[in-house]
């Protein structure tokens, strides 16, 4: 590993001016589980390092009834899952921060870290785009605050400029009657990495779905909203046939990316049985009722 200097900036100016500065040799580092093994791997090699680690406005979780939470950059995935007001008003944020990677990743590395690595294979971008959640960046200019479509640009690239870092990750309140499920599709039991990831925030009346977001990742190069399967579902009585039906619909409208890992095709076909398995679930129901094997 190369040999680079640590810096400890104390606030979000401090930290936008030392990356305006140093331009294409300085890293910001976090919790540090991504960007240690890509500078052991040498395929990074940073003149410098930030640690934004003394920042406090990267801090905590908070929840406002207008607002929603309020989840610091620098929480950790451990801190999600556990946060009493993220599994009060947020259960399927919680839920999905409990199965990212290992307990040493969960232990270790922050959410506001894992958004900015943009890594597609990873759980909390899909979760957070399904919950209609926000990105909160900060620089020397002031703050500007971007959805998770928005901040989330291709393979890896994210909307950050060069001289800004994210501060916090917002998720607005539910509406009364709305619930999430989010899933996922592991070759062996072995990986810690999706190959294929649906998150499903609907508002039921029963078996009624009045409205829903669904997004897709792992799977694709970034997180996918599903918009014509979101409105397929909204205003229908849900049963294992409409559950197939829209699992047809999410498979079919992903562009899914081919690697070592899976085909395209193959991808599709995961997503297709995490989508419908997801519906069921939030829904109640049994896959196999009233289906053809």
């Amino acid at each position: 590993m190369r040999e680079f200097d640590w810096l400890e900036p104390a606030s979000v100016e401090e930290a936008s001016r030392m990356l305006a500065d140093l331009g294409d040799e300085v890293r910001v580092i976090a919790g540090g589980t991504a960007l240690m093994l890509g500078m052991r791997q040498r395929m990074l090699a940073p003149t410098h390092l930030i640690s934004v680690a003394r920042i406090e406005r990267l801090r905590g979780i908070a929840f406002d009834a207008q607002q929603g939470l309020r989840i610091g950059a620098l929480a950790r995935h451990a801190d999600v899952a556990r946060s009493p007001l993220v599994r009060q008003h947020a259960p399927v944020l919680a839920s999905m921060a409990a199965r990212v990677a290992n307990p040493q990743v969960r232990n270790q590395g922050t959410i506001g870290g894992n958004l900015c690595y943009a890594d597609p294979s990873t759980d909390p971008p899909g979760c957070l785009m399904a919950l209609d959640a926000q990105v909160v960046l900060g620089s020397v200019r002031g703050e500007r605050v971007l959805s998770i479509e928005e901040f989330l640009v291709d393979y890896y690239v994210t909307a950050l400029e060069p001289d800004e870092i994210v501060l916090e990750i917002r998720v607005p309140p539910l509406a009364a009657g709305t619930e999430g499920v989010y899933s996922r599709f592991l070759r062996t039991a072995a990986e810690h990495r999706p190959l294929a990831s649906v998150a499903l925030v609907a508002r039921r009346e029963g078996a009624l779905c009045r409205e829903a977001r669904i997004a897709v990742g792992a799977s694709t190069p970034i997180p996918t909203r599903l918009r014509r399967a979101e409105a397929f579902l909204e205003g229908r009585s849900i049963t294992p046939e409409v559950a197939a039906e829209v699992a047809d619909i999410v498979a079919q409208d992903i562009t899914p990316v081919e690697d070592l890992r899976g085909s395209a095709e193959f991808r599709r076909d995961m997503v297709r049985a995490v989508a419908r398995r997801t519906v069921a679930e939030l829904f109640g129901l049994s896959i196999d009722e009233g289906v053809a094997a």
